[in-house]
C-alpha cells in the first residue's frame, strides 16, 4: 500500500484522483503479501533444506570431541619445606586463567605435534590434503587462461611455514575451560577421529603436567646452581674475614677490653700525677724568683726569714757584729741555698716534662687501642654474619638438593578422555536454520518484489491508485492469432474471458442509470494492453443483447482490424466522412461478430485533426440515429492524442490497463492526459489477467473468475 500511495505522488495524478495522507505500513497488506507469496517462500524454505541437507549429510565432515579433566593441586605437600624456593599453584583467577593459557601454549602445542607426528596428518597439514575439483584458485586459473595471462607459478611453503600452519591448525582443535567455582581443567579436542581427539586430549594433559614438574625441576635446578655458587662465596668470604682478625690481633697489643681498661687507669693516675707536679712546680718557680729578688735588694733580714734557715738565722746574728767576712759567709750561705732552690726546681721542671711525655704516650696508646677495638668487634661482627649466612644457605643447599629429585605437579588427571562424542555437524540444528534461512530469503523476495512491483495485480490495487472504478477484470483469452479471438467468443459463451466481458457490459451500460452511453471508447496507455480485444469482444457482446451495434476501427496509424476480421470492404472510415457513399455501404456486417465494422484508412491528412474535424462529429450522429450502441478503438493516450479527440464525442471511455505490465506512471500519465482535456474517464479494465499467475501471486482465492469457487460456473 506504501508504494502504491508513493507511486501516486509522484505521477502526480489529475484532481480528481485523490491521495491518501498517511504513511504508515498497512500490516493487513504486508501480511496479505506474505500469505500470497507463500510458495515463493515455501520453495525457498525446500531449496534451502536440500542444500543445508547436502551439506550436513554429504558436504561436512564430522566432528568428534574428547575432554580431559584435571584436578588442581592448591596445597602441594614437599617432604622439606622450600616454599621460597618453589612455589605451588596460586587459587586467584588471575593464576587459573594463566594455567589455561599454558595449556594452550605453542611451546605444549609443538611437543604435542612432535609427539603424536601430526605433521604428517592431513586434517592438520594443509599441503597433504588433496587439490578439490573446484576451488577459488582453479577459478581464478581458469579465468586467466581464457584471457590469456599466464598463470601463476605454485606456491611451494617453506618446511618452516607448514611447521607454524600445522601448530596453528592444531592449537585451533584444543580448547582449554575451567568449571565455575571448581579447581578442575578441562582440556578438549576436535578433530575428524573420535580415538584421535582422546588420544590428542590425554597426550596434552601429560605435557601439561610433564611441563609442570619440568619447570618446577628447573627452578630447583636454578636454585641449587644459585645456592652453590653462594655458599662457596660465602666460605671464601668467611675465611678472608677470620683471616683478617688474625692478622689484626697480630699487630695489635690489645689483649682485651679490661687490658684497655687498666692502661685507661694508669694514664689516669700520670695525668694526676702531672697536675700535681705542675702545681709543685709553679711553688718553687715563684719562692726560687722570689730569692733572687732578694738577692738583688741585698736586705739581709728579708732573706733569712723567706729561706727560714737556722744557719742562716745565726749567721744574720753574726753579721751585726762580724763585719765583712760576716757578710761574706751569710751570703755564700744564701747562694747555697737558693742553688738549692734552682736544681729542685730543675729537678721538678724534669719531673713534669717527663710526666707531659708520658701522659701523651699513654692517650696515643689508648687513641691506638681503642680504634683497633673498634674495627676488630666490627670485623667480628661481619665475620659471624657471613657465617650465619653460610650456615643458612649451606642448610638451604641441602634442602633443595634434597628436594631436587621430589618435584611433584600442581596438577593430577582426575579423568582421561574416552573415544569422542559426536558434536558435529548438528544436522538436526543446521536443516532448521536452512529452512529458517531458506524461509527468510524467500520473505526477503516477496517483499522485494513487492516492492519493485510497480504494475497493477488485482482491481483494489488500481481503483487504490486511481480512484476511478474498476468495470471489469478480464483475462488473456487463449488464441494463437488474432483472427481466432471472434471465434473462441462464440464457440466458448460461458469461458471466464466471456463471462468476464458480460460483466464489462453491463458495468458500462449502468455506468449511468439515468443516460447509458451509446458510444462507448476503447483506449489504453501503452501499446499492447488488449483495448482492439477487449472493443472487439464488447462489440460481440452487445450485438448478443439483439442490438444494432457498430464497431469503429479509430486506430488508423496501426490498423489492425485486418488481423481480426477476413475482408475486404470498398472504403474505410475515410469514405464515410466525406459522405460521399452512404454509411450502410461502407461498413461490413460481420456474421460471427453479429455487427457491423468500419475498418481504418490511410491517410495522407494527420489524423488527429481528421478527428477533430465537423465531419467526424456528423458522422458520429449518424451513427448514434443508425445503431443502438458504438464501439470505437483508438490509439493509446500516451503515444498520439487521437483518443483524447475522439473522447470529445463519446459518451463513455473504458480505460484499458495490462495485468501486472502497465506502470503506474504510465497509468497516471494517461489518466492525466484525459483530464488536461477535461474528459473523465468512466471507467477501467484490468485486461489480459494471467489465471495462473493470479494464483501464483496469491489472489487465485479472492477474485471472482479466478477463485476456487468460480470453476464451476465457467468453460475450461
Amino acid at each position: 500500500m506504501q508504494e502504491i500511495r508513493q507511486g501516486r505522488a509522484n505521477a502526480q495524478l489529475p484532481a480528481h484522483v485523490p491521495l491518501e495522507s498517511d504513511d504508515e505500513i498497512d500490516l493487513m497488506q504486508l501480511v496479505g503479501a506474505l500469505w500470497r507469496g507463500k510458495w515463493i517462500i515455501a520453495f525457498c524454505a525446500t531449496v534451502a533444506m536440500f542444500i543445508g541437507g547436502y551439506y550436513a549429510f554429504v558436504v561436512a565432515v564430522p566432528k568428534y570431541s574428547a575432554t580431559t579433566s584435571l584436578a588442581l593441586q592448591l596445597r602441594t605437600e614437599n617432604i622439606v619445606d622450600l616454599d621460597s624456593v618453589v612455589s605451588g599453584a596460586s587459587s586467584d583467577s588471575w593464576a587459573m586463567n594463566t594455567e589455561l593459557e599454558v595449556i594452550r601454549s605453542l611451546g605444549l602445542i609443538e611437543q604435542l605435534v612432535s609427539k603424536l607426528n601430526l605433521l604428517e596428518d592431513p586434517e592438520f597439514n594443509w599441503t597433504l590434503q588433496e587439490e578439490p575439483t573446484f576451488s577459488l584458485g582453479t577459478l581464478k586459473a581458469q579465468v586467466k587462461s581464457l584471457i590469456g595471462r599466464p598463470a601463476a607459478e605454485n606456491y611451494v611453503p617453506s618446511d618452516e611455514a607448514v611447521w607454524i600452519s600445522t601448530v596453528q591448525s592444531v592449537r585451533g582443535a584444543i580448547s582449554a575451560s575451567n568449571q565455575k567455582f571448581t579447581y578442575i581443567f578441562n582440556i578438549g579436542a576436535t578433530t575428524e577421529s573420535s580415538s584421535k581427539s582422546a588420544l590428542m586430549s590425554n597426550t596434552l594433559a601429560e605435557l601439561y603436567i610433564a611441563d609442570q614438574i619440568a619447570v618446577k625441576f628447573q627452578a630447583t635446578e636454578n636454585a641449587v646452581n644459585w645456592l652453590s655458587e653462594r655458599v662457596t662465596n660465602l666460605e671464601i668470604e668467611l675465611r678472608e674475614k677470620e683471616q683478617a682478625i688474625k692478622d689484626l690481633l697480630s699487630k695489635s697489643e690489645l689483649v682485651s677490653p679490661e687490658a684497655l681498661d687498666v692502661l685507661n687507669r694508669q694514664a689516669k693516675d700520670v695525668a694526676d700525677r702531672l697536675t700535681e707536679t705542675r702545681g709543685t712546680m709553679g711553688a718553687v718557680q715563684v719562692r726560687l724568683a722570689d730569692l733572687l729578688e732578694l738577692k738583688e735588694a741585698g736586705d739581709a733580714v728579708a732573706m733569712a726569714a723567706q729561706v727560714n734557715d737556722l744557719a742562716l738565722n745565726r749567721m744574720l746574728e753574726e753579721l751585726e757584729t762580724g763585719g765583712d767576712n760576716a757578710r761574706r759567709l751569710f751570703d755564700l750561705r744564701y747562694d747555697l741555698l737558693v742553688d738549692r732552690a734552682r736544681a729542685n726546681t730543675d729537678r721538678i721542671v724534669q719531673q713534669v716534662e717527663a710526666l707531659e711525655v708520658s701522659t701523651a704516650r699513654f692517650q696515643k696508646r689508648i687513641a691506638d687501642q681503642s680504634a683497633a677495638l673498634v674495627r676488630l668487634e666490627q670485623m667480628q661482627r661481619e665475620a659471624e654474619a657471613t657465617g650465619v649466612l653460610y650456615e643458612t644457605f649451606l642448610a638451604r643447599l641441602k634442602e633443595t638438593t634434597v628436594q631436587l629429585g621430589l618435584q611433584q605437579a600442581d596438577s593430577r588427571i582426575l579423568s582421561a578422555a574416552t573415544p569422542g562424542a559426536y558434536i558435529e555437524p548438528r544436522k538436526t540444528m543446521i536443516l532448521a536454520m536452512s529452512i529458517v534461512l531458506g524461509g527468510m530469503l524467500g520473505v526477503g523476495i516477496v517483499l522485494l518484489r513487492q516492492l519493485v512491483h510497480n504494475g497493477f495485480r488485482n482491481a483494489d490495487d488500481l481503483e487504490a491508485f486511481t480512484s476511478i472504478a474498476v468495470l471489469g477484470q478480464i483475462p488473456r483469452i487463449p488464441i494463437r492469432k488474432r483472427n481466432g479471438l471472434i471465434k473462441y467468443l462464440r464457440d466458448k459463451p460461458t469461458s471466464a474471458a466471456s463471462e468476464a466481458i458480460r460483466n464489462l457490459r453491463t458495468s458500462v451500460l449502468l455506468s449511468d442509470i439515468d443516460k447509458p452511453p451509446q458510444i462507448i471508447m476503447s483506449t489504453s496507455s501503452i501499446p499492447g494492453e488488449g483495448k482492439t480485444t477487449q472493443a472487439i469482444a464488447l462489440a460481440q457482446n452487445l450485438s448478443g443483447l439483439g442490438k444494432k451495434v457498430l464497431l469503429i476501427e479509430g486506430d488508423i496509424r496501426r490498423r489492425t482490424f485486418g488481423e481480426y476480421f477476413d475482408a475486404n470492404p470498398a472504403g474505410g472510415i475515410l469514405v464515410a466522412l466525406s459522405g460521399d457513399v452512404p454509411l450502410s455501404e461502407v461498413v461490413i456486417h460481420d456474421e460471427r461478430l453479429g455487427a457491423d465494422v468500419l475498418m481504418g484508412e490511410k491517410s495522407s491528412v494527420n489524423a488527429a485533426d481528421i478527428f477533430s474535424s465537423e465531419k467526424f462529429h456528423e458522422f458520429l450522429q449518424k451513427a448514434r440515429d443508425a445503431y443502438d450502441y458504438v464501439v470505437i478503438d483508438t490509439p493509446p493516450v500516451l503515444v498520439v492524442p487521437d483518443s483524447r479527440v475522439i473522447g470529445q464525442s463519446v459518451d463513455a471511455i473504458v480505460f484499458s490497463v495490462n495485468w501486472d505490465a502497465t506502470s503506474k506512471s504510465q497509468v497516471a500519465e494517461g489518466l492525466r492526459q484525459f483530464a488536461s482535456v477535461n474528459l473523465r474517464v468512466t471507467g477501467l479494465v484490468l485486461a489480459q489477467i494471467d489465471p495462473k499467475g493470479m494464483k501464483r501471486y496469491g489472489y487465485g482465492g479472492k477474485y471472482g473468475a479466478y477463485s476456487r469457487y468460480g470453476k464451476g460456473y465457467y468453460e475450461a
